[in-house]
């Protein structure tokens, strides 16, 4: 796999604690994904983390994934960095057309990228999920803390039975917020430290793993 990527934003505590609308429920375990095909579309997207154009959805051929690729995902604080670039966020607003009859949840989610922080400097990555209609947003947080020059990764993972699913018989968009942040802390002033989403070809996948359930009366 390329050198900084297959993340998955984070906070998949976070969509898995949160709640949702009373809607039917799922009926029980269903392990099998729909064999029909799923649609992942970008509604909209906003961030310094992603400009307009740099973000693409993936599904994968057996619905059991989907990833995020972005080519633009960089913070960056000291040396010539512009004051505002130590903080980069992208929202992602997808709208997820599935098979009738069948609703899903994100299981978990895989993280990685790449951080040069000088001694002394700190570097954080932040995800949040919520579906459209949710009161609830969740959000994971991981730290790093120079010196620190290597690639980064992270794994977020729910239990099968402490899923959250998408409501039967209402669509809902599913939103993405994911935001990198640098800290010069007590490293020597005007050295350079980022953090990035990004690998060796300029791109980074987050990929959300999906389980599936039918619904009631399928």
């Amino acid at each position: 796999m390329s050198r900084g990527l297959l993340l998955s934003g984070g906070a998949l505590a976070a969509l898995l604690t949160a709640t949702l609308p009373a809607h039917a429920a799922p009926t029980s375990s269903f392990d099998d994904p729909p064999t029909d095909k799923v649609v992942i579309k970008i509604a909209t997207v906003n961030g310094s983390g992603c400009p307009l154009g740099t973000a693409a959805v993936a599904v994968s051929p057996d619905n059991t994934a989907f990833t995020v690729t972005y080519s633009d995902y960089l913070a960056k604080v000291g040396g010539n960095a512009d004051p505002t670039a130590f903080r980069k966020n992208c929202q992602l607003n997808l709208i997820v057309h599935v098979p009738g009859g069948f609703t899903y949840g994100i299981a978990s989610a895989d993280y990685r990228g790449f951080a040069s922080l000088q001694r002394g400097a700190t570097g954080m990555q932040k995800a949040s999920y919520y579906f459209q209609g949710s009161s609830n947003t969740a959000s994971k947080t991981h730290t790093f803390s120079g010196l620190y020059n290597d690639n980064w990764q992270a794994t977020d993972e729910t239990e099968y039975a402490q899923i959250v699913w998408s409501p039967c018989g209402v669509e809902r968009n599913f939103n993405i917020n994911t935001e990198l942040r640098v800290s010069a802390g007590t490293s020597t002033p005007g050295s350079s430290s980022f953090m990035t989403m990004d690998s060796t070809d300029g791109n980074i996948s987050t990929t959300y793993h999906m389980a599936w359930k039918e619904c009631p009366g399928k």
